[in-house]
């Protein structure tokens, strides 16, 4: 089902362990779209928190503290609208696992910042840009609008 401009209504984003970069879409999208987008975010395999990822997300005011991460069979929900994938693996996951239904899956390459080495400061810049490029995507795909002023 599918919102206003044919904005989806159910979005799941999808990674490779939950940890960084589909619970980051994930909380930049109920920020951007609070009540109006039913929002998931799930993992191949199941990860570890990430300390980076609360405190780059804390940066723009968005609480990811209490984000546990899940694979897709501990999700409880179906019927998403549209699945973003993040990574190869979360990618070919969701295909095979929405090949009867009718949802609009999307590929998204991000890159890991896990991988990211060197100082702290640089870390978290390969955390800030992932979150930045979500976010600029996230606004880009489901037409998000500034609130009017006044």
């Amino acid at each position: 089902m599918t919102g206003p401009g044919g904005r989806p209504t159910a979005v799941l984003y999808a990674c490779g362990m939950n940890a960084v970069r589909s619970p980051m879409a994930a909380a930049i999208t109920r920020h951007l779209f609070p009540n109006q987008i039913y929002v998931r975010s799930a993992g191949v395999r199941q990860g570890e928190l990430d300390p980076f990822v609360d405190a780059v997300m804390a940066e723009i005011g968005i609480d990811t503290s209490r984000h546990q991460p899940k694979t897709f069979e501990e999700l409880d929900e179906s019927g998403f609208d549209l699945i973003v994938t993040l990574a190869p693996e979360a990618h070919h996951k969701a295909l095979d696992m929405t090949r009867t239904e009718a949802v609009d899956v999307e590929y998204w390459p991000t890159m890991d910042p896990t991988l990211a080495t060197g100082s702290r400061e640089q870390i978290l810049d390969a955390y800030r840009t992932v979150r930045d490029q979500l976010l600029a995507r996230i606004k880009k795909r489901l037409e998000w609008a500034p609130p009017p002023s006044g």
